[in-house]
């Protein structure tokens, strides 16, 4: 049912090295249920990994590693409005997103691509291109291993934020109470494209595209992302290492004075995003390493693995690039991935 020592060092697409003290590849919500009531396992902590693409592991694991390899797609349901979409919690996103669009069930393709699988989704609320998953969420199955019952939270129960979600704010992710077993998205049968963001715009510019199709705008996204990003096959990578910060609409009016091409976008609250890519370049750290690690050279925002890294060169070149943000324009960067 379980193994003890695993290595995770293949199991995190940054390929820091780390040990689990048990682990359990999860194939059923019985089998996690059984897991949770274990002698062995009852009272130890628990992580729950999906594809380890947004995680970073800061040493060995003294618990239970739930690696969730649910499998299943299907429709859940539709109205005269939407498609109810399920995907089981293993389910890889990408492959999971090309299939929604494979049906006829578009909403999800600015997410085409993204690396990971469906269950983390609604924890980290990934987003791109103008898109999150939150704008399609419609309930996110669970269960409670601490209780050993299955329970539900609506899109209103999940609180959901930019790259923040209940389950990331109570922590739950890495105190593996709540193990997402299957999400529900609510796609528009009157879809519309959501081609408004910058890059993606211009990509289908580029293509000599003024009407997309569900198809043609995965396919812009996906040409921008492996452009842009590294395949962590070949570099490995956690994916955006840092949030684009959020500052006052104050702050960002100073700061656009002082620095005229600084990216600004402004949020609905009244609020304005930073483009931490474009402060990273600034600062001259696009490029650049720091012993075995570096912000990849086609996009600041990434940090790669060039081979060797520990946690320790991970926590300095992080340490390096937010002092070097905060001294040259007031700005607190903030991680992205999950620190285990």
């Amino acid at each position: 049912m379980f193994q003890t020592q695993i290595d995770l060092s293949a199991r995190n697409t940054l390929t820091l090295p780390a040990r689990a003290e048990f682990f359990a590849a999860v194939d059923s919500v019985e089998q996690l249920a059984a897991l949770a009531r274990h002698p062995d396992l009852v009272g130890r902590r628990r992580f729950v990994l999906g594809g380890g693409s947004n995680l970073v592991l800061t040493g060995d694991f003294s618990g239970l590693v739930l690696h969730m390899n649910l499998k299943e797609k299907s429709l859940a349901g539709e109205d005269g409005e939407h498609y109810y979409v399920a995907a089981a919690a293993g389910e890889n996103w990408s492959d999971f997103v090309r299939w929604t669009l494979e049906q006829g069930w578009p909403g999800l393709e600015n997410l085409s691509l993204i690396p990971g699988t469906a269950g983390a989704a609604p924890i980290q609320n990934i987003g791109a291109y103008g898109v999150e998953a939150g704008d399609f969420l419609h309930l996110v199955e669970a269960l409670d291993l601490d209780a050993g019952r299955p329970c539900k939270f609506s899109i209103d129960d999940c609180a959901l934020g930019y790259r923040e979600s209940l389950f990331k704010r109570e922590g739950w992710h890495l105190s593996g109470r709540y193990a997402i077993t299957r999400v529900i998205f609510r796609l528009p049968k009157r879809w519309r494209p959501r081609a408004a963001y910058g890059e993606l715009a211009a990509e289908l510019v580029r293509a000599g595209i003024s009407q997309p199709t569900p198809g043609e705008m995965a396919a812009a996204v996906i040409a921008l992302r492996q452009r842009k990003l590294p395949d962590p096959a070949e570099f490995p990578n956690a994916g955006s290492f840092f949030q684009n910060p959020i500052v006052s609409a104050e702050f960002a009016a100073a700061l656009g004075e002082a620095h005229p091409g600084l990216p600004r976008y402004r949020e609905a609250d009244g609020r304005v995003k930073l483009a931490a890519g474009w402060l990273i370049e600034q600062t001259g750290w696009k490029g650049r390493n720091l012993g075995p690690v570096g912000m990849y050279e086609k996009q600041a925002l990434v940090l790669v693995n060039r081979g060797g890294a520990t946690f320790r060169d991970v926590q300095n070149l992080t340490r390096a690039v937010r002092e070097a943000i905060l001294a040259r324009f007031g700005v607190n960067l903030v991680p992205e991935p999950v620190f285990l």
